[in-house]
């Protein structure tokens, strides 16, 4: 018995199962066709499923290899695949069913020992080229910005996370939201997680607002915990006075939040998203992000 072969059998049969039942459930909305050829024997929910299988179960991320893949070993399942630039084609129309398909993952697969009063958030960079040089990919959604812990100057977009704290294992992403490199952190935080009731926040120094998070607490009954930042011009003997206890509170927050950055690692390792320097289109690049993140999560499906 070739336990392998089965192994890749019965996943790519769960996969399949579960892109056809989220095309008839929502997915089919975000890729209707108006043309003449909106029936092709190659269907959306077969283009999308080996797009995910090879990446996820093979670590395969380049489109000329997935199909190569798909050609060598999977044409008794898939016997309509076509070329290459007709299967390059149709992917790339498919950024969308990427994006919705990711919050049902996550949405659907959220672990029950996540909690939901707190939450961990940070942020990555997704490169498109070196800040040295001049960004001519997807100028619509990208631009110039500065990774701190990377020390680099980047062109491309960020990668947002919020995600619920799991005691046990990386916390699980509640929302993923892709900005301009540019776009401040706090900023995203204030337009899109900032009135979430009764919740916990533990997020990085940049989240400094005294008047804004007493307000957030007042109105929100929610607060943000950040690692102490020193004070601009405070004399010595008060930062020494205070030292001990900001380092102790520091190191709490600090270790609350380490596991999101185990998540980033993680998700880099699963998807090599943040390298996006192939990418020559606006679809090229929504495909690349939400694709990736879909074929990420999708593990979630087969631990299931």
């Amino acid at each position: 018995m070739n336990t392998k072969s089965n192994n890749k059998d019965y996943k790519l049969v769960k996969l399949y199962d579960y892109v056809c039942k989220k095309f008839d459930e929502q997915l089919q909305f975000e890729s209707m066709r108006f043309s003449n050829n909106n029936t092709p024997k190659l269907t959306d929910q077969e283009i999308v499923t080996i797009y995910l299988f090879v990446m996820e179960h093979q670590g395969i991320f380049k489109m000329n290899k997935i199909h190569q893949f798909a050609s060598e070993y999977l044409l008794s399942w898939f016997p309509d695949l076509g070329s290459y630039q007709a299967f390059n084609r149709r992917i790339n129309r498919l950024s969308n069913v990427m994006n919705t398909l990711v919050s049902m993952i996550l949405t659907e697969f959220t672990p029950k020992e996540c909690s939901t009063k707190f939450s961990v958030l940070d942020s990555m960079p997704i490169v498109t080229c070196s800040g040295k040089r001049s960004g001519k990919v997807a100028p619509e959604i990208t631009d110039k910005g500065f990774c701190s812990t990377k020390s680099m100057y980047y062109y491309g977009m960020k990668l947002h996370a919020l995600g619920f704290c799991n005691p046990t294992k990386l916390p699980h992403p509640e929302q993923i939201i892709f900005t301009a490199a540019s776009v401040n952190d706090f900023a995203l935080f204030k337009e899109a997680w900032s009135e979430k009731e009764n919740r916990t926040f533990f997020g990085d120094k940049i989240y400094q607002s005294k008047s804004f998070f007493t307000d957030m607490y007042a109105n929100f009954n929610s607060e943000m915990l950040t690692p102490v930042k020193a004070v601009k011009g405070m004399p010595d003997v008060l930062k020494k006075f205070d030292r001990a206890a900001n380092d102790l509170y520091s190191r709490a927050v600090s270790k609350i939040r380490q596991p999101i950055e185990a998540l980033f690692s993680w998700l880099i390792e699963k998807s090599d998203i943040q390298k996006a320097s192939k990418v020559r289109s606006t679809k090229g690049l929504n495909l690349h992000v939400y694709g990736r993140l879909a074929a990420a999560f999708i593990t979630l499906l087969f631990n299931s």
